[in-house]
């Protein structure tokens, strides 16, 4: 004899939930979420994804190039030239200059050696700025990726409300239907049931 089977299916009402960050949408083909064009969290996605490669390597490798850097390096060398030279002159040359006790010699020595210090300065100065530019740099991360995962969670539960709401209108529906095996038995009883009334009639 055939068999009889039920079918339930699910249908997931089509289901849209938005908030000023995010939508997301929900149907038998699953739950898809997104941001909302121009807000900040999709900023921040946008920015972090086109930028990390760049950032990850300024942060392994930083430079003097960069224009702050290249700003606060001038500004250092610009003033502590002008400083130290202001100082030996005003204190040490020019005095011993106007009592005659000092040699245009030795002058130039003072000088080729405040250049000598000056230079190890700025090199010094030079190690701590590249170390600062990694610090900075790896707090920009720090609060890009903290951003970012912020908007992370804005799609989560965007994409959990959209789920739940949907699946709290989703309909059932069952289909009763036949095996092939019990359309075959029903062809053979008519075929049996016709040769009986055959015989019958002779």
């Amino acid at each position: 004899m055939g068999k009889q089977s039920n079918k339930t299916s699910v249908v997931y009402g089509n289901t849209t939930t938005k908030n000023p960050y995010a939508t997301a949408t929900t149907n038998n083909s699953g739950t898809t979420a997104t941001f909302q064009p121009g807000t900040a969290l999709d900023s921040i996605y946008n920015y972090v994804n086109n930028n990390i490669n760049s950032l990850l390597d300024e942060y392994l490798n930083p430079s003097l190039n960069s224009t702050t850097n290249q700003a606060k390096l001038n500004a250092y060398t610009t003033t502590l030239n002008n400083e130290t030279m202001k100082n030996l002159e005003n204190n040490i040359i020019n005095p011993l200059s106007n009592r005659n006790m000092i040699r245009s010699s030795q002058a130039t020595d003072l000088y080729e050696n405040l250049s000598d210090a000056n230079t190890d300065s700025i090199s010094s100065y030079v190690n701590e700025l590249l170390a600062e530019s990694q610090n900075n740099t790896a707090a920009v991360l720090n609060n890009l990726l903290s951003a970012y995962m912020q908007g992370y969670n804005v799609i989560s539960d965007m994409q959990n409300q959209s789920l739940s709401t949907s699946a709290g209108n989703a309909t059932t529906t069952s289909d009763r239907s036949s095996s092939s095996s019990v359309a075959h038995d029903a062809g053979k009883a008519v075929d049996l049931l016709s040769k009986v009334l055959g015989l019958l009639a002779k």
